[in-house]
């Protein structure tokens, strides 16, 4: 194989037409031995071999010099430089200065199956098609919004239905959706804030003392407290949860397909975020009159464990931010993206987890030192924290065989954790430039709402 320059001097290397051919592919010419190109006879370049006359030859080249038996391609020549590379020696790899999908593209010209990729290029391309699915599924579904929309936008109801769902789901639509997103945002910290707040010893003992479930049957009261700082707290939470109950109404009033609007994650989470509230509500009014019923305080404890319950389940509320946030669309994106790597990684830790923990038990036991390591089962919590290097301490090998075990359960831990970190971190960054020219082509679009990510 021999390149020539760019001003066509080939004329004085000889050049025998039978076994070579010239190619030439956006001004680079390339001598090429039709040996090498009959070992790949799919290629379009091998084909060329068998063409009989001008039309053949024209469905497969750009053009052809008759006089010089010149081939002429107008296609990229940094992809064909590779694609040359390939022919002559089996190596296929990508190119970082250029799209994947476009290399794709020119490997399907060319007649190169993909399938000839490196490892890792292979993977790297599949994983740009992957995300252009994804692409092209929001954008099909987008456009079968508009044009169910598209009849009923003319009217009075379908121009206020088009202003509700930019304010509710595009910040960047105007004042009134910066206006909602910052309000939204701000009941979310005053919610977080005040479950902190109650949690304090004293607001404790005080619900404590005013709860129907630690009063007794004369005492027994129900609604709100009636100290003042609980009443307060619960007036907040209220207002609160009163807020974030219109936006749900909003967001389910303005959604073209109702079905469709209770399967989205967030959404989701809304409802999770926000029946606790009134259930308890419910529970609190309906225990007095239940209670004197029942046998006992197994009904009053029930009840109290899932108001507890219903009440740490307020922290979910915190989720409500990835409407708003860039950074956690990203981590929702990342986490959905790299769910064969987590996976993987799980895979690798319950592997390392199942070896180290009846090593250190043996090492433990036979040198009669068996404190903490009772039995194989109680060893696994110890290699869990001792491998993803948390090391609470409650768990210590005292043996020399048994610190032999931990130091290399440590090694390997850290090695394991490592592995996928780089794969999982380039997912990361590139989901957020996604995002961000998402972000940015809604400000030049309005009326479409950011959905990647969820």
């Amino acid at each position: 194989m021999k390149e020539f320059g760019l001003d066509g001097h080939y004329q004085f290397l000889t050049v025998d037409l039978k076994r070579e051919i010239i190619v030439n592919v956006g001004g680079n010419k390339y001598l090429l031995p039709w040996s090498t190109l009959d070992e790949f006879p799919l290629t379009r370049l091998s084909r060329l071999k068998f063409c009989r006359n001008h039309e053949e030859i024209a469905q497969l080249c750009d053009d052809y010099d008759e006089d010089s038996q010149e081939f002429f391609f107008d296609r990229s020549p940094s992809a064909f430089g590779m694609i040359v590379s390939f022919l002559a020696a089996g190596k296929l790899v990508l190119l970082r200065e250029m799209c994947a999908l476009s290399f794709k593209e020119e490997l399907r010209y060319w007649g190169v199956e993909e399938s000839n990729l490196e490892k890792c290029c292979l993977r790297k391309l599949r994983q740009k098609l992957e995300e252009l699915a994804e692409v092209q599924k929001d954008e099909e579904l987008h456009r079968q919004k508009e044009a169910t929309g598209i009849s009923t936008e003319d009217t009075r109801w379908g121009l206020f239905m088009s202003h509700l769902r930019d304010m509710v789901e595009n910040p960047q639509s105007g004042l009134p959706g910066k206006v909602f997103a910052c309000l939204s945002v701000l009941f979310v910290a005053t919610t977080a804030i005040s479950l902190c707040v109650s949690t304090m010893p004293d607001l404790r003992a005080e619900e404590d003392r005013v709860s129907p479930f630690h009063l007794s049957k004369t005492q027994a009261s129900s609604g709100p407290p009636k100290e003042p700082r609980c009443y307060y707290i619960f007036i907040i939470e209220s207002i609160c949860v009163a807020w974030f109950s219109l936006e749900f109404c909003l967001r389910f009033i303005q959604a073209r397909n109702k079905c469709q609007f209770f399967q989205g994650p967030l959404n989701i989470i809304d409802i999770m975020a926000i029946s606790p509230y009134y259930v308890s509500l419910f529970v609190s009014d309906d225990a007095p009159g239940r209670r004197e019923k029942s046998r006992g305080n197994n009904y009053l404890e029930k009840v109290g464990l899932v108001l507890r319950i219903l009440r740490a389940l307020r922290i979910l509320y915190v989720m409500r931010l990835a409407r708003h946030s860039l950074g956690l669309q990203t981590l929702g994106l990342t986490v959905r993206r790299c769910t064969r790597e987590f996976g993987l990684l799980l895979l690798f830790l319950c592997v390392a987890v199942t070896l180290f923990s009846p090593l250190v038990y043996v090492a433990e036991k036979e040198s009669g030192r068996v404190l903490e390591f009772t039995s194989i089962p109680a060893s696994y919590w110890w290699a869990i924290i001792s491998m993803t290097t948390v090391g609470y301490g409650d768990m210590v090998p005292r043996s020399v065989p048994g610190q032999v075990v931990a130091l290399s359960s440590i090694l390997s831990g850290i090695l394991i954790m490592a592995f996928p970190a780089t794969s999982i971190f380039h997912t990361f960054s590139h989901s957020y430039l996604e995002l961000k020219k998402e972000q940015e082509r809604l400000r030049m679009w309005p009326s479409r709402s950011l959905s990647v990510a969820f």
